[in-house]
């Protein structure tokens, strides 16, 4: 179950890209095979029990109280499990971060977890209870039948109230961890910070990269190399998240949109909308009515 629901890959769209899961009867059959790759940044807290997991040759044993950032992409080489172990894990990706973070100080600390941390913090008893209400939440507004738009915004809200709270517990247990970025991982949370200002004017790596002093083929060479994809396909998945935030909004025309986000027409929106979701704008607008 635990390899299972770290090793799915979230679409940008799914569950708005953020997913909560609270694991509270886990009956451990066997050793669960390995290695195998954590397709999204994950985030686990131990309610109770044990779990031994490696990620390459840096082994963590977590109980309860331990707080375990997990870095996009990384390799697990090992995983067990107690039969009795109870866990929250929160797992999302970098388009839904920097289409919901309110803050950029908030984006660029979700940046730099979802690059750098993987080390287990044991949690003092009160910031273990303030994680664990944020759990709660974020599980029981994700499970809610309540009004869309509403558990949307509170989801919102939730989710920025827990990279705060991300960013406090590092600051207080790991407080030099902000000073030790490598030359990519700074290129790639600028690259990743510029793109969350300016993607709905900017469409091209080449003014990322410019504004960065580097080519486009480095900067995406970099961006690759740390997440996965390459900054054209971040730039990519961040118009397409937004264009379908926007058609939600009946407020909106197609044409609107387009403007919106500089596109010289409609039609070439359109043409671009159907290349990468298989469907034009107006399909689109009516799947979600």
């Amino acid at each position: 179950m635990i390899r299972e629901i770290l090793n799915t890959e979230i679409k940008s769209i799914e569950n708005d890209g953020i997913d909560v899961v609270y694991i509270t009867d886990y009956r451990a059959k066997n050793i669960v095979p390995v290695p195998f790759s954590v397709s999204n940044f994950s985030v686990l807290l131990i309610k109770s029990g044990k779990m031994n997991i490696r990620f390459h040759d840096e082994t963590n044993i977590v109980n309860r109280k331990d707080l375990l950032v997990i870095p996009f992409n990384s390799i697990c080489t090992r995983l067990e499990a107690t039969d009795n172990i109870q866990l929250y894990l929160v797992r999302t990706n970098f388009d839904f971060a920097f289409n919901n973070c309110y803050e950029k100080e908030l984006s660029d600390a979700f940046s730099f977890l979802m690059l750098k941390s993987d080390r287990k913090i044991s949690l003092q008893e009160t910031d273990f209870k303030v994680l664990s209400l944020i759990y709660k939440l974020m599980y029981v507004l994700q499970n809610s039948n309540d009004k869309p738009e509403v558990i949307t915004k509170l989801r919102r809200i939730c989710f920025n109230l827990f990279i705060y709270e991300l960013k406090f517990i590092h600051s207080k247990y790991k407080p030099d961890l902000n000073l030790d970025f490598s030359r990519r991982e700074s290129i790639v949370i600028q690259f990743l910070t510029l793109l969350s200002i300016h993607l709905r004017k900017q469409h091209h790596v080449q003014f990322y990269a410019g504004a960065l002093f580097i080519t486009p083929g480095h900067l995406n060479k970099m961006v690759k190399e740390s997440t996965g994809k390459t900054a054209k396909a971040f730039i990519i998945e961040a118009i397409v998240n937004v264009s379908k935030n926007l058609l939600t909004d009946s407020s909106y025309s197609v044409a609107n949109i387009a403007d919106e986000l500089e596109f010289s027409s409609a039609e070439n929106f359109g043409v671009f909308f159907k290349r990468h979701t298989g469907m034009l704008p107006t399909e689109f607008r009516s799947n979600k009515k």
